[in-house]
């Protein structure tokens, strides 16, 4: 697409559809962007469809030109009028970069007071009073457009990308001045993101403010820091509150995964110093580790990490949920291979042990058919070892269940082997693995190398997987290739698990 239609069909989303005229002429009020999209991942956003809370109640635009509050409404149409005077005042032209920063943190102020419900009144006037001037952007987008293929395009483009910045935008970059205002921000968003699915008023906020965090929270302004031991007990109590894969059971839990045969590294931003965005845990071994319970024992004695050749990584977790969306995972993984390569030189080999979140759910729908699609052979031995007649979903789950009773050559460890074999390699959405993380390792370059039953007995693994894990092995030198395939909707394995697709 070239660059006029680019350019044009982006300021189109932009513009909104309609412009509710208040009667009050110091509180303009136009209708948000319901179509603005975002890439997140590669992938475009879509304007969800329209849900019950948005045709119920009024809207901001109504409100504030009301006189009375209706029920279920947190402010009043008065103090939700001084509320955006206060909001405008912010961004006012006519006041300095310091003054709008004072006026922004006496509103966080009051923000940090108000009660959840006034909260949700703030985000819809930043969300809906904010939006760009869709005659400006217009005329800005015919200017550019006619002036295409002359020595006028340059400063016409200028004038267009000026003209669709909203003011929501500066908005939030004066909040983002406030002494911790990155923080407030990322909070501000944790707290909207539960009610964006009830309340589609709110996206326009929802998607400038990833926009923003993609771009502050870019990972060239991170800094990778190794979290030890030796670490603050403040940072490490948040290791414990963030670990969202392998729950940090204790002290002594914790003790042991920082121990001299593990590392543990997090990605830091200058605003927010005490506090990791995502941190990632490594084992440092002699060979791939097919199960988590060994990595978890306390009572196990440290290995060499001078003679280990095989780093797994097996615990990734996101600590802020303000900044989903911004996607720095990847990142952290090369820069922890070249922070390990350089103090450990023998190791030669970069993997994961990996949940599959959903397995089971998936399994649930699809292994129905998987059964009927059986030879005569492998029903009979499935039905022999089950104990009846014709095998059910329901007999086989029930079985799974107990992953650690079930011999290698077990029928049913098969046929869920089998099937968690298709689901890595073969269930897609949209282009992409199905899988939340193995579309991230896939997405990365990594393969899937190994499946290893009963890798997690636990109730939490038993109930994502049947306790099945997997690794993804960090081929450096075929991450690109593998990349490849992934955009062709082709999976990289290993040919142990290609057979069991036969």
């Amino acid at each position: 697409m070239n660059t006029p239609n680019w350019i044009g069909r982006s300021v189109s989303k932009l513009l909104p559809a309609s412009k509710i005229q208040s009667s009050r002429p110091s509180a303009p009020v136009k209708s948000s962007s319901s179509a603005i999209q975002n890439e997140v991942d590669g992938a475009p956003r879509k304007a969800p469809p329209t849900r019950a809370a948005d045709r119920g109640g009024r809207t901001t635009g109504q409100r504030l030109a009301a006189t009375l509050r209706q029920e279920g409404e947190a402010l009043s149409p008065r103090r939700l009028r001084r509320i955006l005077q206060d909001l405008q005042a912010i961004i006012d032209a006519k006041v300095s970069e310091v003054e709008g920063g004072r006026r922004a943190q006496a509103l966080a102020q009051w923000y940090r007071k108000a009660s959840p419900a006034e909260r949700q009144d703030c985000w819809r006037l930043m969300s809906e009073q904010f939006v760009l001037d869709p005659q400006k952007a217009r005329a800005a987008q015919a200017q550019y457009a006619a002036a295409v293929g002359t020595p006028a395009a340059a400063a016409a483009e200028v004038r267009l990308r000026r003209a669709t910045v909203s003011p929501r935008r500066r908005l939030l970059q004066r909040f983002s001045a406030m002494p911790d205002g990155i923080r407030f921000l990322v909070n501000l968003r944790a707290e909207l993101l539960p009610h964006l699915k009830a309340t589609q008023a709110l996206d326009a906020l929802d998607v400038e403010m990833e926009y923003m965090f993609s771009t502050w929270f870019d990972v060239g302004f991170l800094a990778l820091r190794r979290i030890s031991w030796d670490s603050p007990a403040s940072l490490l109590e948040k290791l414990i509150q963030y670990e969202a894969v392998h729950a940090i059971r204790s002290w002594a839990d914790l003790k042991n995964r920082l121990d001299s045969d593990r590392r543990c590294y997090g990605f830091f931003h200058p605003q927010l110093p005490d506090e990791p965005l995502i941190f990632v845990e490594v084992a440092l071994l002699h060979e791939m580790a097919g199960g988590i319970t060994p990595l978890l024992d306390e009572s196990a004695d440290a290995d060499d990490p001078q003679k280990a050749t095989t780093a797994i990584f097996y615990s990734i977790s996101n600590t802020q949920a303000g900044l989903r969306g911004v996607s720095f995972g990847d990142s952290l993984i090369k820069r922890v291979v070249d922070a390990l390569k350089e103090e450990f030189p023998r190791l030669r080999t970069f993997a994961t042990l990996s949940p599959i979140p959903g397995l089971r759910a998936w399994l649930s729908k699809n292994l129905a058919r998987r059964l009927a699609l059986l030879d005569d052979k492998r029903r009979a031995a499935l039905a022999v070892e089950l104990g009846c007649d014709a095998p059910t979903p329901e007999q086989v789950f029930s079985r799974a269940d107990q992953p650690l009773t079930l011999a290698p050559d077990s029928a049913v460890r098969l046929l869920l082997m089998q099937g968690t074999a298709a689901y890595l390699g073969q269930a897609m959405q949209e282009g992409t693995p199905l899988d939340p993380v193995a579309r991230f390792h896939l997405g990365n370059g990594a393969r899937v190398e190994r499946l290893n039953w009963a890798g997690d007995p636990s109730p939490k693994g038993l109930k994502q997987s049947y306790g099945i894990m997997v690794n993804y092995l960090y081929d450096l030198k075929r991450l690109d290739r593998h990349r490849a395939l992934l955009t062709q909707g082709k999976v990289a394995m290993s040919g142990a698990v290609e057979a069991l697709l036969s």
